[in-house]
């Protein structure tokens, strides 16, 4: 394997890494913020979320930590308004569901994940990846679905959830790919559509699901303590999400967010002495077993395409023996001479 094979290797460890602690992290903080000190308004919390993460990448790009790079506005707003309602739709979907419902909405993101990319993108899951993440959706089910009430409206809800996170998730790969731009000027330049989108309906979510109003709250010097600590981790919590995306895919993204699931249990039961049965260590044994077999099949079929790729930068280097470009292919995940299939329902797309 090349250098340029082992930094992207490197890169994408870093990014899980990343994701895994502040993940984890800010959702510790936010049970402290929610349970311990009454601050439910989650949504409207998630708009101060997007809206530091902004200010924070302005103020890299005016430290020229990272160049700005202007592209398609329109997909750019559509991208980070779609992405504001998916998240008030997963809010939505909690609270007129049973909790155990929630959980099988978030189960079937990945399904349905898999389902888009093989009908839009033509992608192909061989069964051994398709067995490891049934594994992986039985281990957390089990761990965390408890009680399934279903309803009308909840189940409209979920589904809406469902296919516009699904959406949003792809697309973020998508774009990072075909405008070939990084996770940080993505992130930079949907931030403001975002934050603005759940800035809009969140005190309006939040006042219907909780019957208060987020302004009218008391904001003792804990909840803003509180506040400020969960804005600030949610920068390496919303940077890391695009860069997991961006170098990996979103149906990894997904089985992250499950370990993600299977560690705040852990760490609920260590640090915070929450309820823990024998279901919960079955769920997450098998979950566990789950994601092993998957980042194994996922390593054994990605070694001929490390293969291709360093054939072709062997190539490259002799019949360009100047600056070759073949470097910036591999940290980009991508090779330019295979055409970027991009979905269907993007007008935009397909004339590009």
């Amino acid at each position: 394997m090349g250098v340029g094979g082992e930094k992207f290797q490197l890169g994408t460890v870093g990014a899980l890494s990343l994701s895994v602690v502040s993940s984890v992290s800010i959702v510790i903080c936010n049970k402290a913020l929610m349970s311990s000190l009454g601050f439910t308004f989650a949504t409207t919390l998630t708009s101060w979320h997007l809206l530091v993460t902004f200010c924070s990448l302005h103020v890299a790009l005016w430290m020229k930590f990272f160049e700005h790079k202007a592209f398609d506005s329109r997909t750019v707003m559509g991208f980070g308004v779609l992405n504001g309602i998916s998240i008030g739709l997963l809010n939505l979907s909690l609270g007129f569901n049973s909790v155990g419902f929630y959980q099988m909405t978030k189960l079937a993101i990945i399904p349905c994940t898999v389902i888009l990319e093989t009908l839009f993108f033509r992608k192909k899951f061989s069964r051994t990846i398709q067995i490891s993440l049934s594994v992986l959706l039985l281990g957390v089910g089990v761990a965390t679905v408890t009680d399934l009430q279903l309803n009308a409206v909840g189940s409209i809800l979920s589904l809406l959830a469902i296919i516009t996170t699904c959406i949003a998730q792809i697309m973020t790969n998508t774009i990072q790919k075909k405008f070939k731009v990084s996770s940080t000027q993505l992130l930079y330049q949907s931030c403001p559509y975002q934050s603005l989108t759940l800035f809009l309906i969140g005190p309006f979510l939040d006042g219907f699901l909780t019957n208060q109003n987020v302004f009218a709250f008391n904001y003792t010097s804990q909840v803003v303590f509180f506040i400020v600590l969960s804005c600030l981790i949610s920068v390496s919590v919303n940077f890391s999400t695009f860069l997991v995306i961006g170098k990996t895919s979103p149906v990894t993204y997904q089985v992250l967010g499950h370990l993600k699931t299977c560690l705040v249990l852990t760490f609920g039961y260590v640090l915070l002495h929450d309820p823990f049965s024998w279901r919960n260590i079955l769920g997450i044994l098998i979950a566990v077993v789950g994601m092993v077999l998957y980042s194994y099949f996922c390593s054994v079929e990605a070694q001929p395409k490390s293969a291709e790729v360093s054939t072709q930068q062997a190539k490259e280097s002799d019949s360009a023996p100047l600056i070759s470009d073949s470097l910036s292919k591999v940290e980009n995940g991508g090779d330019d001479d295979e055409p970027l299939k991009v979905p269907m329902w993007s007008s935009k797309y397909s004339r590009a």
